[in-house]
Order: structure tokens, then sequence, then C-alpha cells
């Protein structure tokens, strides 16, 4: 094996761990603070307080159409969504 292909393999190793890692800890509803502002701001792609964080923002309004017409799971989806963002930094 090169050394490319291992330096790859193990970063996507670390981000499947990291990722489970936060998927299996996260918060299943609504957090304290900004969390409910960006999530309520995420699904209906509404501007939200300076900095604003647009791509977070598209980030989370993707997973959050996971939860359907169900409206009580927007928040663990967009807090999934937020786990695997968290995962992609490793990367």
């Amino acid at each position: 094996m090169t050394y490319s292909k291992i330096n790859n393999l193990t970063g996507w190793f670390c981000f499947a761990v990291a990722t489970i890692t936060y998927i299996l800890t996260l918060e299943p509803s609504v957090s304290f603070w900004d969390c409910g502002e960006f999530i309520a701001s995420a699904l209906k792609m509404q501007v939200v307080h300076q900095p604003g964080a647009p791509l977070f923002l598209m980030i989370q309004r993707f997973f959050g159409l996971f939860a359907g017409a169900d409206v009580t799971k927007v928040a663990y989806f967009m807090n999934v969504g937020s786990a695997v963002a968290s995962g992609a930094t490793i990367l």
C-alpha cells in the first residue's frame, strides 16, 4: 500500500469513529441557547443572527428533510446532520 492510500483509509476510519460517537451521544431534542433558533431557521430557511452560517443551515435543512412530515423528529435529524458535519472536520 502506498502512503496516500494508508492516509486516506486512516482519515475515513477516524471520520467513521467520530461520527458514530457523535451520533450515539447526540441530544434527541432541542438543547439550550442558539440550538432552537438554528433548527427553526434551518427548517424554514430563514436568516439567523450574525454571523449567520449559511452553509451550516443548508446542511441542516438537508438532514431536516429526512424527518418528513413529523415535526417532532426534525431536531433529531438536524442534530444527526450536525454530528456528520462535525465528523467531517476530521477529514
